[in-house]
């Protein structure tokens, strides 16, 4: 069973925190194998690519409830495998991606913490970031509990 604590958006930032029931290891394969993550994160099948380090590129397109679409893209600002990763999302017309960091802690030898923080430009933009990152972890806290 996961665990989720909320801590109050602080600005434009937002910090969420679960103890998921699986290793560390398992937990960051769900988040850096294009095929693991296409199945919980909302994406369309053959959509996801990703080259899991520093710099390395990543894309996918999410599907919303509703059937649209929406292509994405950005890079990996920072990798450390199994601990640490700042994703950095291009957003059109900002000169500069938007970073979302996830942070994994193992709690022990069955569970981790994942702590994802985001800083946003607006308290509306924060807002809906808090929100689909919200979904994902249910989504992701689903996918490990199969």
């Amino acid at each position: 069973m996961s665990t989720e604590q909320t801590t109050a958006a602080d600005g434009f930032s937002y910090t969420l925190t679960r103890t998921l029931d699986a290793p560390a290891a398992q937990v960051w394969r769900a988040w850096t194998t294009p095929e693991q993550y296409a199945q919980w994160a909302y994406c369309a099948p053959g959509s996801v690519e990703m080259d899991v380090r520093a710099g390395g590129a990543w894309k996918a397109t999410v599907v919303t409830p509703d059937g649209g679409e929406f292509p994405m893209t950005g890079s990996y600002a920072d990798v450390a495998e199994n601990r640490h990763l700042v994703i950095a999302m291009d957003v059109p017309g900002k000169p500069e991606p938007e970073k979302m960091t996830m942070e994994l802690s193992p709690q022990d030898e069955a569970r981790t913490r994942i702590t994802v923080h985001q800083t946003c430009d607006t308290t509306e933009a924060r807002d809906m970031a808090e929100q689909g990152t919200t979904m994902l972890l249910d989504s992701l806290t689903a996918f490990l509990s199969r």
